[in-house]
């Protein structure tokens, strides 16, 4: 919560008068505002942070200090009942009655990047500041704000991103980061929404064009296939593709924080780390014997696999250690893929994805796993999923280890 105070500063200016400011307060930051109005130290009550009867017009003055201090309150509960997490600068841009574009994106984007981390949201904080940092690399004046965000703009940073060789998805990803910022700043007061530039310029046309995103029935074969004994550095990246596809497209973040106290019996209990939903998974055979491996190891953790390697870790930490473990192992499963003779470009997201299409072949209803598990946030399957009862999902999954029904799409 925001805190206000009327005071003196403790420097006088070129006239000897001390200047009346604003000091607001809010998570531990400050910000002073001056009002425009001075007096000398000795006509100030300080006590009451009010003028002095010595002072002229002294009335008149406090009268315009309260009118002052009560249109700053508004503007705390005008934010407080929208919802609005504000800054030190859109209050100040709220209460100088000036227009909202002075606030910059850069700031309002750090700032973003900042409430997510405090708020513990690390991987979206993540994304934010990677999106942030590919944008600035073409525009390189922070002083850019929000009205100056044109589709010409968008379009001249499109084609900025063709040519340091992105996809239509990667800058797809990009463009989705900008406009829900941008839909941030108009909800915060920051921007007018006459200005918003998505209604002309349209993320919707960047779509991948006829990539595949799963591997077929055979090509999962091969994957599973990879000799450890002959690339034992390979034997955790083998172990997380498997268990993730036989886990029903776990996401790699569940994999990495799955403690035993999950392994209840023959199945797995979780709660998805981005949806918060509850999951019960029967555990097929090749997740038995990963499970049975890594039983065998000694580690000061309580965790399943070898990824988070202390208790207690602070958000960022687990974020660093996530995003350099899912690094390595997207880097090894296009090894593995090299090695296999697999011409597919294997990544974690596309384990995942080969779970839904590969029962789909296998004749299972797209009523119970979907068409695909999305294309960002893989929760489409576990949206079909979770309408059927426990033994109808084992039933389906259990078609992962028998031959598929139908032909594969070319």
């Amino acid at each position: 919560m925001a805190s206000i105070k009327i005071l003196l500063r403790n420097k006088a200016n070129k006239e000897g008068q001390y200047p009346v400011v604003l000091k607001i307060i809010k998570d531990r930051q400050i910000k002073v505002i001056t009002l425009g109005i001075s007096c000398l130290k000795k006509d100030w009550d300080k006590a009451n942070t009010r003028f002095k009867k010595s002072q002229s017009n002294y009335m008149q003055r406090n009268r315009a200090l309260l009118k002052k201090k009560e249109e700053a309150l508004k503007i705390i509960d005008d934010f407080f009942l929208e919802g609005i997490d504000f800054t030190l600068n859109q209050f100040e841009d709220k209460f100088r009655g000036g227009k909202s574009s002075k606030v910059t994106v850069s700031e309002f984007w750090k700032e973003k990047v900042s409430d997510l981390n405090r708020a513990g949201r690390t991987g979206n904080a993540r994304a934010y500041k990677d999106v942030y940092n590919s944008f600035f690399k073409f525009h390189k004046n922070k002083n850019l704000v929000f009205r100056e965000i044109t589709p010409t703009l968008l379009d001249k940073y499109e084609t900025y991103l063709r040519s340091k060789n992105n996809s239509d998805g990667g800058i797809g990803v990009k463009m989705r980061e900008i406009r829900a910022l941008f839909n941030d700043a108009i909800k915060k007061g920051v921007v007018d929404e006459k200005y918003y530039p998505f209604k002309i310029y349209k993320v919707s046309k960047l779509k991948g064009k006829g990539l595949k995103k799963a591997l077929t029935r055979d090509e999962m074969k091969l994957m599973e296939a990879l000799n450890i004994e002959e690339n034992p550095h390979l034997i955790d990246t083998k172990n997380y593709m498997l268990f993730s596809y036989y886990m029903g497209g776990m996401n790699f973040v569940d994999m990495m924080k799955l403690k035993w106290e999950n392994i209840q019996g023959d199945r797995v209990l979780y709660i998805r780390s981005k949806t918060k939903g509850r999951f019960s998974v029967k555990m097929l055979e090749p997740v038995k014997q990963i499970i049975a491996y890594y039983k065998t190891q000694v580690r000061p953790t309580d965790y399943v696999f070898p990824i988070l390697l202390k208790e207690n870790l602070t958000p960022m930490q687990i974020e660093n250690r996530k995003h350099k473990t899912l690094s390595r192992f997207n880097k090894q499963l296009k090894e593995i893929a090299k090695i296999q003779g697999v011409q597919q470009n294997v990544t974690s997201y596309v384990i995942r994805h080969s779970f839904a299409t590969n029962l789909k072949f296998a004749g299972i209803s797209t009523d119970l796993i979907g068409e695909s598990m999305g294309h960002h946030d893989v929760s489409v399957t576990k949206a079909y999923l979770k309408e059927f009862d426990d033994d109808v999902i084992d039933d389906a999954m259990s078609k992962l280890l028998e031959e598929p029904k139908l032909k594969y799409a070319s």
